[in-house]
C-alpha cells in the first residue's frame, strides 16, 4: 500500500495538483492562435490532450493509481508483458527491441510505461475534446531540446524500456542510493536487466547508471504502423519510479491551454478531416465514425 512519510496512506486525492491551465480556447481558431503565440525558440514541440484537466495527469498508464492509492497495474508489469506476447506472438514477431513491444502493446491498450504525445497540435485538440464533453479539458504543450529526443534504438531507452519484464520482487530490489558504479551494476537485478538489453544489443557496455534508469526520455519510435503515423505519435518514456514534475523540468518546459466548448471544436475538427475514422484508421473506427454521422437526429429540441 503506498504511503506517505510517517506511514499514512496515500489516496488519489492526496497526489500533486496539476499546474493550471495559463490561458483557454473554445474554438479550433482560438486554440491555434495560442499555439502561435507561444515562442520555442527552436526547440522541437509536442502536445498531449486531456480530456479532464482535474482528473489526468502527466504519467503513463502503468504507474495509475485507483481511489485509495494502489498501483492499478504496475506490479503485475512483467506478467502483463509476456501474456500479451504469448497470446500475440504473430503481432510481435517483427520487433527487434523491447521498445518496439512496448510502442506495440501501448496501440493495443495494454497499460505500459510509455505516454503518448504528438507534434501536431490538432491530434492533441482532438483527444483534449474527443470524450467528457461537459468537462473542461487541457492540451498541454511540452517543448525540449533536440539533443533531448532519444530514437528507438537509443541505448538509454533499451535500459529503461527493459525494466518492463523485471518482477516487481528484483525491480524493488534495485538500490539507487550509490555513488558507486561498478557497485550499482554489481547488483543481482542490475545483471538481469544487462541481460535483457544484451539480447537485443549484443555489444552493449554494461555499465548502467542510476540516473538514466529513474529518468524520463522523449522516445520517437518507429511508425510500426498507420495510427501512429497519422497521430504524428512519440513517446515518454518512464524510468523507475519517474515522475514529470507537472510544472515542467529543466529539459521539458510545459505550457497549458484550457479547452471548453468541446462539442462545437469535435464538429469543426472533423471539418477539418479530424476524426475518429482517420485518428483511429481501422475498419471498426470508420464503421462506428460512418454510423454515427448517418444516425437518424430528431429535429425535435
Amino acid at each position: 500500500m503506498p504511503v506517505v512519510a510517517g506511514g499514512s496512506k496515500v489516496t488519489k486525492d492526496d497526489l500533486p495538483a496539476t499546474s493550471p491551465p495559463e490561458i483557454t480556447a473554445d474554438s479550433v481558431g482560438a486554440f491555434i492562435a495560442h499555439v502561435f503565440l507561444l515562442n520555442h525558440s527552436g526547440r522541437e514541440v509536442f502536445y498531449r490532450g486531456h480530456s479532464n484537466s482535474k482528473k489526468y495527469r502527466l504519467e503513463p498508464s502503468i504507474f495509475r493509481r485507483d481511489q485509495d492509492g494502489n498501483f492499478t497495474h504496475r506490479d503485475k508489469e512483467d506478467r502483463m508483458y509476456r501474456e500479451l506476447l504469448v497470446s500475440n506472438s504473430l503481432d510481435f514477431s517483427g520487433d527487434i527491441y523491447t521498445l518496439d513491444r512496448l510502442v506495440r502493446m501501448q496501440h493495443y491498450s495494454l497499460p505500459t510505461r510509455l505516454l503518448d504525445i504528438t507534434s501536431n497540435p490538432l491530434i492533441g485538440l482532438y483527444f483534449c475534446c474527443k470524450s467528457n464533453h461537459d468537462d473542461d479539458g487541457e492540451v498541454i504543450i511540452l517543448s525540449m531540446e533536440s539533443s533531448y529526443i532519444k530514437y528507438f534504438d537509443s541505448d538509454t531507452a533499451s535500459c529503461i524500456a527493459n525494466l518492463s519484464r523485471l518482477s516487481k520482487d528484483v525491480r524493488d530490489s534495485i538500490t539507487f542510493d550509490t555513488d558507486d558504479v561498478d557497485g550499482f551494476n554489481n547488483q543481482h537485478a542490475l545483471k538481469q536487466l544487462l541481460h535483457f538489453i544484451k539480447e537485443e544489443k549484443p555489444f552493449f557496455e554494461p555499465r548502467l547508471k542510476p540516473e538514466h534508469l529513474r529518468s524520463v526520455l522523449c522516445v520517437k519510435g518507429k511508425h510500426t504502423n498507420s495510427r501512429i503515423a497519422f497521430q504524428s505519435g512519440a513517446f515518454l518514456l518512464f524510468g523507475d519510479e519517474a515522475v514529470l514534475d507537472e510544472e515542467g523540468t529543466p529539459d521539458i518546459t510545459l505550457h497549458r491551454i484550457a479547452v471548453t466548448n468541446k462539442r462545437s471544436i469535435i464538429e469543426d475538427l472533423d471539418r477539418l478531416n479530424i476524426n475518429e475514422s482517420t485518428v483511429f484508421p481501422y475498419i471498426e473506427s470508420s464503421a462506428k465514425y460512418i454510423a454515427q454521422k448517418f444516425s437518424f437526429k430528431s429535429n425535435k429540441s
